[in-house]
């Protein structure tokens, strides 16, 4: 049934005079990848489902904005990293169109002085560039301990996490498939991986490497996207989960979509409307509507009255319950929680429309193609970050930067290049405000990268930079924070978002989420929406 084909029934509590009402299986809200996932899942077991998304256009913080009048689109993330193979299979997304422009991406760490170092393949399979023989032994010792801890952690990114408290005999299997997994590493790697479990990045990197290049790179890959710096406590964390990932064959690899982050969503959209999806863009939600404990539907902002008996929010977690369904409906314990939960952002975006191909001082032609990284060191790292706890913006910020078009020509018109860079740290509530703020960060960031590739600022011919709380205004990312809540150790696995809601399911019958909020976390990795989707097929949706 299509939005203009709406039927009048009857309409439910909460409901008006004149409203009208559809009647569906599953409501999904908000259409970015986890959403599209989850509608998929149900779709494909038979239900009726209708994807109902706020904006006027499918795909999260990945749907593609216009950037000024240059004829190119900008979106937040701009590689693939986690996406999971399981979401690639299920969903046939390769024969929906996914493909790759760089498979493995190089990365590489700049030094205008000192030369770049190049890690090619999979998370620095091989380094190139001038480093002692030493720290090239050291790597090669580190590396693969990083990788076969994260493969610890990343084996259970697709289970649901066990609770807290008494533990029904099914879940006891999650806690001894982890406790396996991990004996199996021997008893030296069994120590230090707890023993690395909850220390921070920078402790673990100088320990064994002396190179400022490569600690710098690792510290920043560890941390991007969070409100940490490398030395903060259990920074190593979201270095795990990084690694964990998968793409095109390769743990730890990274890569770059085929016609950017709007092909992929694209992709998504096709795989959801080829298993009978009803996708609605323009469809805000004003509120979930609950009939004591029992989820019954959604009202639309317009009036509209949409029944199901079960609503699946793959939007924030904070705001599906204490905004759209009421704090009335909820344990006080748990309103306390969601309170408590830290999603300030400090990661910004910058994308440059230029009308030449930039140069890297040092960087060969075809590595730019790759990730390029300003993180000098360490210390470097950790003092940009510094002055978010102040609210203040970096005035050396570190960043990782893309040119998607060095391997995808055809992402612009007329020979244009693209530049993407995230840039850390930039406070959410920036001291003195953003309207005063922006243009004087703005011009840090350019500052920056022209020291880098000299000569840049004279090939722009358009700009964007987006603060956190732009991020958080346009994408309705709470705190403007990519991860949708904090990847510390209490906020991940079986306490994220809360305890009580880490299963996917909430205190009421029919109400589930699925969004980066939830367990594993953020990133393109579509798990969220595949674990939350196959819970609620396996329970019935109660």
């Amino acid at each position: 049934m299509s939005s203009s084909e709406i039927a009048a029934e009857d309409t439910p509590d909460g409901g008006g005079a004149g409203q009208s009402t559809n009647r569906y299986d599953a409501i999904v809200v908000g259409g970015g990848h986890n959403g599209m996932v989850a509608a998929i899942l149900l779709a494909r077991a038979g239900r009726k489902v209708v994807l109902l998304e706020a904006d006027s256009a499918l795909g999260g913080a990945a749907r593609p904005h216009a950037l000024a009048d240059s004829g190119i689109d900008s979106a937040l993330p701009q590689t693939l990293m986690l996406l999971h193979p399981d979401v690639i299979k299920v969903l046939d997304l390769e024969a929906h169109g996914l493909s790759y422009a760089t498979a493995h991406m190089p990365t590489v760490a700049l030094d205008p002085e000192r030369g770049p170092l190049v890690l090619r393949g999979a998370f620095g399979a091989t380094i190139d560039g001038d480093l002692s023989d030493r720290d090239r032994t050291a790597w090669t010792r580190l590396r693969p301990k990083l990788m076969r801890y994260a493969s610890v952690l990343g084996g259970f990114l697709t289970d649901l996490p066990p609770r807290l408290g008494p533990t029904p005999l099914s879940e006891k299997s999650t806690l001894g498939k982890l406790g396996f997994a991990i004996r199996r590493l021997g008893r030296d790697d069994m120590r230090e991986f707890l023993r690395m479990l909850l220390i921070n990045v920078a402790d673990v990197l100088e320990d064994d490497l002396l190179d400022d290049r490569l600690k710098g790179a690792v510290a920043l890959d560890a941390v991007i996207g969070t409100n940490l710096g490398p030395r903060s406590p259990t920074s190593i964390l979201p270095l795990y989960y990084r690694l964990a990932g998968e793409i095109a064959g390769a743990q730890g690899a990274i890569a770059q979509a085929k016609g950017g982050m709007a092909a992929v969503t694209a992709t998504f959209a096709r795989a959801a409307e080829h298993h009978g999806v009803e996708i609605r863009t323009g469809a805000e939600v004003d509120h979930i509507q609950v009939d004591t404990d029992r989820v019954t539907g959604v009202a639309l902002a317009g009036g509209e009255i949409v029944q199901a008996p079960i609503v699946v929010s793959a939007i924030n977690p904070k705001t599906t319950l204490i905004d759209l369904v009421g704090t009335r409906y909820l344990e006080t314990d748990l309103v306390r929680r969601l309170g408590n939960l830290r999603m300030q952002g400090t990661a910004a975006k910058l994308t440059l429309a230029l009308r030449d191909r930039p140069t890297f001082t040092g960087v060969s032609d075809a590595d730019h193609a790759g990730r390029l990284l300003v993180a000098p060191s360490i210390n470097a790292v950790e003092t940009a970050f510094n002055a978010v706890k102040y609210g203040r913006f970096s005035d050396a910020p570190v960043m990782e930067i893309t040119l998607p078009t060095v391997a995808d020509p055809d992402l612009t018109p007329g020979g244009q290049h693209i530049l993407s860079a995230i840039v850390q740290y930039a406070p959410h509530n920036l001291a003195g405000g953003w309207d005063k703020g922006k243009a004087a960060f703005e011009a840090v960031v350019l500052d920056t990268l022209e020291r880098h590739a000299p000569g840049i600022g004279m090939l722009i011919t358009a700009q964007e930079l987006l603060t956190p709380a732009d991020i958080e205004t346009r994408y309705r990312m709470p705190g403007g924070h990519w991860h949708h809540g904090e990847l510390a150790v209490d906020q991940m696995f079986m306490l994220r978002p809360t305890h009580q809601t880490a299963r996917y399911r909430t205190q009421i019958q029919g109400l589930w989420l699925a969004s980066a909020g939830s367990h594993p976390g953020g990133g393109i990795t579509g798990v969220p929406g595949l674990n939350a989707a196959r819970a609620i097929i396996e329970s019935g949706g109660q």
